[in-house]
């Protein structure tokens, strides 16, 4: 990528200023690798099973969007869904186990990935535990060198494809 810009320059033997093009190479970006996601990923997911709430909202944007199938809106912020889990956090809530199966990564060019799995999670207050098996889209992008996540989807399974009781999930 070349960045382009016109600067006034003092030329020889032409008695005035004159604009000059001139270029300057962009330092190229690492591109984003399949590894590089999956780590993100998979720090991610450890944070929010261990219910680590500074290290698991620092793996988003600020600018990050959500969308829950348990929510009636998008949260279009980091800080709307910090304030949401925060709020959950103050009725007894917390995340006891996570984990991921069908994981897929899809790399976007260079600076941008898809991340979808099936989720497995147990949450609740203590006296009110559940285990919800969803399915997750992540998009990562890299932001200021960092790769970090801006939009999670998370959707219910259909009944069809919910595990069977006993199955392991």
């Amino acid at each position: 990528m070349h960045r382009v810009f016109t600067q006034p320059m003092a030329v020889p033997g032409a008695g005035t200023r004159c604009p000059v093009r001139k270029s300057a190479m962009n330092p190229s970006p690492t591109p984003v690798t399949e590894d590089e996601v999956l780590a993100a990923a998979a720090a991610l997911v450890e944070a929010f099973g261990a219910t680590r709430t500074d290290e698991y909202f620092a793996a988003f944007s600020a600018d990050a969007t959500f969308v829950f199938h348990t929510e009636d809106r998008r949260l279009d912020s980091r800080a709307e869904y910090e304030a949401l889990w925060n709020s959950w956090l103050a009725d007894g809530w917390s995340v006891t186990a996570c984990r991921s199966s069908d994981i897929r990564v899809q790399l976007l060019g260079d600076e941008a990935a898809v991340f979808s799995h099936t989720v497995h999670t147990t949450a609740g207050a203590a006296d009110a535990r559940e285990t919800a098996v969803e399915r997750e889209t992540i998009v990562f992008a890299r932001r200021d060198g960092r790769l970090l996540a801006v939009h999670e989807h998370l959707s219910a399974l259909s009944a069809s494809a919910q595990p069977s009781a006993g199955a392991d999930a």
